[in-house]
């Protein structure tokens, strides 16, 4: 797709950063999950001040994808104790990786995804790792075209459900 412009997130973009985390997360994942559950972890997880805490950590950044100054997607990368896990100061994670439903299969996710591999570049990272819900074949399928492999797996809670995730990781 052409014209898609990577923009770093700040705190004066709070607002579109809650509405296209809130938008692509219920798009992702609404069919597969109770709307109690969903509605409470869109509260809790794109809450102002969840959000304004991400963006003032150091150890995270994170970005828009942009297309005729419309936000279409986003990224989150955690760095050091920042990571939700692993903690690895050799490690970037990609904690987050949404697109827009209506610009799925248009590469924007590619853009997301190469910026991300830029970044653990720039940082000497030795790998870049995230996971991955089990039932989210889509997502699994694009990292491994990418050349992720499965390392392991972690319990990820979605208001009161605990789903697996599947751990994935890349050498760089």
């Amino acid at each position: 797709m052409e014209r898609i412009e990577i923009k770093r997130v700040s705190l004066n973009d709070i607002v579109q950063l809650q509405n296209i985390g809130k938008q692509t997360f219920f798009e992702t994942f609404s069919s597969g999950n109770t709307q109690e559950n969903m509605t409470k972890y869109l509260e809790e997880g794109f809450s102002i001040e969840k959000l304004t805490a991400e963006l003032k950590n150091e150890s995270s950044e994170l970005y828009f994808a942009m297309f005729e100054n419309k936000v279409i997607g986003y990224l989150k990368l955690n760095f050091g104790k920042s990571q939700t896990e692993l903690k690895d100061d050799k490690a970037l994670e990609i904690e987050r990786l949404y697109v827009l439903k209506e610009f799925h299969g248009k590469s924007v996710g590619q853009i997301l995804y190469e910026k991300a591999i830029s970044i653990a570049m720039q940082k000497n990272a030795d790998y870049v790792w995230l996971g991955v819900w089990e039932e989210n074949p889509r997502a699994i399928n694009f990292y491994k075209k990418n050349g992720f492999v499965e390392f392991d797996k972690h319990i990820f809670k979605l208001g009161e459900d605990e789903q697996t995730d599947i751990m994935m990781k890349l050498k760089i």
